[in-house]
This record gives structure tokens, C-alpha cells and sequence, in this order.
């Protein structure tokens, strides 16, 4: 797949405590780690991301599926997949459009963890590196999963 047309973005490393987030500017040239979300429920995850996204002009999330070594889906690549699908629905009901696309995330955490020198982190530190890398590898490569089999979202949705 070829890199994507520039456009700011929020990638997510979905956690069972805490979502790892990631942001890039409008051209996509700078990737940038934001603070982890601490987990509190969909509504109220929902409502923290609409207002990051508002804040950041964003307009997709990036969302990784931590596929096994043979691209099949994983427990928590299933959790990751409804975990999206809800926050695209609750976000969407706020009045803010954020279409998601997959990305691979097999070993996100791992290379993160030496490329940022965040091994052992608890803060949600590491789970922001982890989306940080996300970003880089959707802005370079493009949404190469399709977990449904269904078209995928167009990169960027146009400016209204």
C-alpha cells in the first residue's frame, strides 16, 4: 500500500487499563506521543477522545490489532477491533467524525520499549510509544488490514 496523503491523526494502542495515544500535524511530517488514556468505559473514553480529536483538527483514528506471527487475529486483537468499532459509534454520536483504520501492531510494544528505552513502564509511557510507532507505520504504508473484508475507509475524509 502506498504512504497516505497528509492529514492530522490520532492513532490508538488499545490496553485493558490504559489506550497509548499518538498524534500527528496536519502534513503528517511530525509524530508526536500524547499522554495515555486511562481507561474509565467507552462514554467516557469516547468523550476524551471527541474532545483530543477537536483539539488536534484530527480527522481518522489509526487503531492497531496486535495480530499473531501468522496475521491471524488474536484475544486481544478482537478486543482491540470492538473496542474501535465502539469509540468510531460513541465519538460519532458526540457530533465528531472519526472514521478508524487497522494497522498491524505485532510487537508494537516490544520495539517500542527499545526504541524509546521504556521497558518494564507502568505510566503509559510506553503504551503512547507503541501508538507513536502505529502512526509512523500507517503514514508510511498506508491501512493494509482489512479485518472484515470490507472496503476500507478512505485515508482522509475530505475537508467539509
Amino acid at each position: 500500500m502506498s504512504p497516505q496523503p497528509p492529514c492530522s491523526a490520532l492513532a490508538l494502542d488499545v490496553g485493558r487499563k490504559r489506550i497509548g495515544l499518538a498524534g500527528c500535524d496536519p502534513l503528517g511530517l511530525t509524530v508526536t506521543p500524547l499522554p495515555a488514556l486511562h481507561r474509565r468505559g467507552g462514554p467516557e473514553d469516547a468523550q476524551a477522545l471527541a474532545a483530543l480529536a477537536l483539539r488536534r483538527q484530527a480527522r481518522l483514528l489509526v487503531v492497531g490489532l496486535p495480530l499473531d506471527a501468522g496475521q491471524r487475529l488474536t484475544a486481544q486483537a478482537r478486543h482491540s477491533l470492538r473496542y474501535g468499532r465502539l469509540l468510531e459509534r460513541l465519538v460519532a454520536s458526540r457530533g465528531v467524525s472519526l472514521p478508524v483504520v487497522w494497522v498491524n501492531e505485532h510487537a508494537s510494544s516490544w520495539a517500542a520499549a527499545d526504541r524509546f528505552a521504556l521497558k518494564k513502564d507502568r505510566s503509559g509511557r510506553l503504551d503512547s510509544a507503541a501508538a507513536a510507532l502505529l502512526l509512523e507505520q500507517w503514514l508510511r504504508e498506508g491501512s493494509v488490514l482489512d479485518p472484515d473484508a470490507a472496503p476500507l475507509a478512505p485515508p482522509c475524509p475530505p475537508n467539509p
